[in-house]
């Protein structure tokens, strides 16, 4: 259906050239699945060309060279030592493949968060339950006043028997960057093993794994590079610290457990090929770095500063046209932003809750359908236990201001409307 007359639909950047995003949607959800350019795709097919003309060759002997050059760079990105890192196809895949390495007892505790993204708080409790240990939740709340709380729910929730704890760097649902910086220290400190969950992070936010003196040094993270590293869908990286390497194993193990390639870790070799697969994705993240640095001035950390700039404003505008106050301060906002809508009374709330949905929320149908905008319209848990209606937006280099202004008129036109439902 074409957009309603009353609103003008807006023009993505300049930039939005380099993409293959359809400039019929006003597209602001780069933060659900990412979005690959146009060259890094044609890099990627230039690799599974290379794989189709003699499979054999390429995964004798082109496969570990490829993998060690993806490696390298990714290694650059986050500052840690590229044998520290493992290629997994998402950040969930990595999360279960550190549970399955963990040797948990009987009244152990796994230490979550009540912002986990629901896939990884899955795994955490099928592995909790199966080895009889308890999950814990530190209950963030949101709106959130700061930092500091975060810290203070976590640390509060963490007692003698946590023996990991799960944490998210960019929460997904609200949108938000926990202080990982301060949480990581003070739970290794305490002998608690820490799996950051930086799906959301990579090329986000700049990182500093094991690298530097600010280094994090966490036991484990995982990030997609699909994501915000916009490199092809599937493609991803587990961080195992070193001196837990050893014995780390994938989820799937092929002929290389019983055959070690000599001279090589067998970490790197066990990840590396678990059997038949399209690792093209991985194989081209230098190509989708190369891009990102070539953008704009300041490469890539410049691009971060852009988009989350871009992020912060797109929150205000869409925040004062919907007559809402922002649910965290601008220090814990990178690149997504998370929008609490005003509330409809509980009858209302409930009816309109009711309605069948392809999405979250019948809403993020219509604004698909009538706006032709991309934008998930989802809940978040209040800290009464109760379910808070939210929007949330994301910046690339493709988006434009003019599409949260679009937005932003296109959910007041909405959320009216459903006043009289």
């Amino acid at each position: 259906m074409a957009t309603p007359e009353r609103l003008a639909f807006p023009q993505s950047s300049a930039l939005a050239k380099h993409w293959a995003i359809d400039p019929a949607v006003c597209y602001l959800n780069h933060g659900s699945f990412g979005a690959t350019p146009r060259v890094v795709l044609a890099a990627q097919r230039s690799v599974q060309d290379a794989m189709e003309a003699d499979a054999v060759r390429f995964f004798v002997e082109d496969l570990v060279p490829r993998m060690d050059r993806s490696r390298e760079a990714l290694a650059h990105v986050v500052r840690c030592a590229p044998e520290c890192i493992a290629p997994i196809t998402n950040a969930t895949q990595g999360v279960a493949t550190v549970f399955a390495n963990l040797q948990l007892n009987p009244g152990d505790e796994v230490l979550v968060t009540s912002h986990e993204y629901p896939a990884c708080r899955n795994i955490a409790n099928f592995a909790a339950k199966k080895a009889g240990a308890k999950i814990a939740v530190a209950p963030i709340p949101f709106p959130c006043p700061g930092p500091d709380a975060v810290v203070s729910a976590v640390l509060n929730a963490t007692t003698d028997r946590t023996r990991i704890a799960l944490i998210s760097h960019v929460t997904s649902g609200s949108g938000m960057i926990l202080p990982v910086e301060r949480i990581v220290p003070a739970l290794e400190s305490r002998g608690v093993r820490v799996l950051v969950d930086g799906a959301h992070a990579i090329g986000m936010l700049p990182l500093d794994l094991g690298g530097g003196g600010g280094a994090l040094n966490p036991s484990y993270y995982v990030a997609n590079c699909h994501k915000w590293l916009c490199t092809p869908k599937g493609s991803a990286m587990l961080y195992v610290r070193r001196e837990l390497r050893e014995g780390f194993r994938p989820l799937v193990l092929s002929n290389n457990a019983e055959n070690p390639k000599p001279g090589r870790e067998q970490f790197l070799t066990e990840f590396e090929y678990c059997g038949t697969s399209d690792q093209s994705g991985f194989m081209v993240i230098p190509e989708a770095i190369d891009f990102l640095e070539s953008l704009m001035p300041g490469g890539l950390e410049g691009l971060m500063r852009h988009n989350r700039a871009m992020a912060i404003e797109a929150r205000r505008v869409i925040c004062e046209t919907l007559g809402v106050t922002p649910p965290c301060p601008e220090e814990m906002v990178g690149s997504i932003a998370t929008i609490l809508m005003p509330a409809h009374e509980p009858d209302r709330a409930r009816r309109l809750a009711a309605r069948p949905s392809k999405y979250h929320d019948a809403l993020q149908d219509l604004l698909i359908r009538e706006y032709r905008l991309q934008m998930p319209v989802w809940g978040v848990t209040a800290p009464d236990g109760g379910w808070l209606r939210c929007c949330r937006i994301a910046a690339q280099a493709y988006n434009a201001p003019e599409q949260y202004r679009y937005a932003a008129a296109a959910l007041a036109t909405e959320l009216e409307r459903e006043r009289t439902l």
